[in-house]
């Protein structure tokens, strides 16, 4: 059995206090839970294994030296869908030298990714499609979700609507231009029935150079896109509460644009987790997702979003009916062992030896104890 203790492991966060998505429902969820100690990797010091995320300084990872040093890789993003000419790509690369998240200069970020892939000893995703990508660029790749468990705090059971409908997102505040996707449809809605759209993100957001520039307050925002709009700052104590009151979820995703279109089903499943049925675009993991369990609710025009929204908003039946089976469809196939065993394989294929799992860690693993309870060295 692997002995964490003896191991000195070392991780490239996503952000500096561990809280972004990135670390808290990857990585770190796990680490907590197989009571997992690490410290803030370094590229200039040797390590017996290394947990990289996109926020690391992959222009440096990307050369460090094999040897007795494995290295492990989230790639959670579809970055590597991105046309390789695309300008935005091209640009990704400038604005993390620019905020000094890469300490070179990556003209192509893409590249830079792929080189990153070649030298990992093993490679997380989201998607079997980006599975299929990555695996010419290294042997061992793994598709694997988020963890979900500290958001989910509290259940739908009422499915009857009152005189307002109301529709609930959520997500990073960059990603609210999403709901522009499906504005003139629900403005065409209102007509017919009164809708409120509740938003839950951060407040305040910079929409350029990683949140460096352009700052904006969300609600300003939101009230551009629909009205009435009512914005409540993202914390894990009321965000499941909060949409669990709310009658109906939507995930629109801009399908011209590869990386969105690439997103995984994780927000999907956290709104099935909590029983509350969703109205989403048709990528495909969301195809993929709503064909598995059994639910119409995938769109692929606006005539679709159109005509399911109308049904849905009308027919408290339907509504239970997918929220139900989309809970059940996560607690079978999406459950937290499940994909505490996916992580276990990927440490087993780069250190060769299988994973005890420890009892669970009896402390509140959410953003603020959880670094402690980690004890970093």
């Amino acid at each position: 059995m692997l002995d964490f203790e003896d191991m000195r492991i070392g991780y490239g966060p996503t952000s500096s206090t561990l809280a972004a998505p990135g670390d808290r429902r990857r990585f770190c969820y796990y680490a907590a839970k197989r009571k997992i100690r690490f410290e803030i990797a370094k590229p200039y010091e040797t390590y017996d294994l290394v947990v990289l995320t996109q926020g690391a300084d992959i222009s440096l990872w990307r050369h460090y030296p094999r040897g007795r040093t494995k290295i492990i890789f989230d790639l959670p993003d579809a970055y590597l869908a991105i046309p390789p000419l695309d300008p935005m790509g091209l640009l990704r690369g400038f604005a993390k030298f620019a905020v000094r998240q890469n300490r070179h200069l990556l003209l192509n970020y893409t590249s830079g990714l792929e080189e990153m892939c070649r030298r990992a000893d093993a490679v997380i995703c989201t998607t079997s499609e980006e599975r299929k990508r990555i695996k010419s660029l290294c042997g061992s790749v793994h598709a694997i979700l988020d963890f979900q468990g500290n958001d989910v705090r509290t259940r739908k059971t009422d499915y009857s609507s009152g005189e307002i409908f109301n529709l609930v997102w959520e997500g990073l505040p960059g990603n609210i231009e999403f709901l522009y996707e499906i504005k003139d449809v629900l403005n065409e809605l209102r007509r017919k029935r009164k809708i409120a759209l509740h938003i839950i993100t951060a407040l305040r957001y910079g929409k350029y150079l990683h949140g460096v520039l352009g700052k904006r307050r969300t609600e300003e925002e939101a009230r551009r896109i629909f009205q009435p709009v009512y914005v409540y700052a993202w914390n894990e104590q009321t965000l499941s509460a909060i949409c669990s009151t709310c009658d109906l979820a939507v995930i629109p995703i801009p399908l011209h644009n590869a990386l969105r279109a690439g997103k995984p089903e994780n927000k999907l499943l956290f709104f099935w987790r909590l029983g509350v049925p969703a109205v989403v675009t048709a990528t495909a993991s969301h195809i993929r997702a709503m064909q598995q369990c059994g639910l119409p609710m995938a769109c692929h025009t606006m005539q679709d979003w159109r005509v399911t929204l109308e049904k849905y908003m009308s027919d408290e039946d339907a509504r239970r009916e997918a929220g139900q089976k989309g809970k059940a469809f996560t607690e079978q196939h999406h459950g937290e062992e499940k994909m505490l065993g996916q992580w276990d394989e990927v440490f087993h294929s780069v250190l060769g030896q299988s994973i005890e799992p420890q009892e669970p860690n009896s402390q509140n693993i959410g953003t603020g104890r959880f670094v402690e309870s980690i004890a970093l060295r």
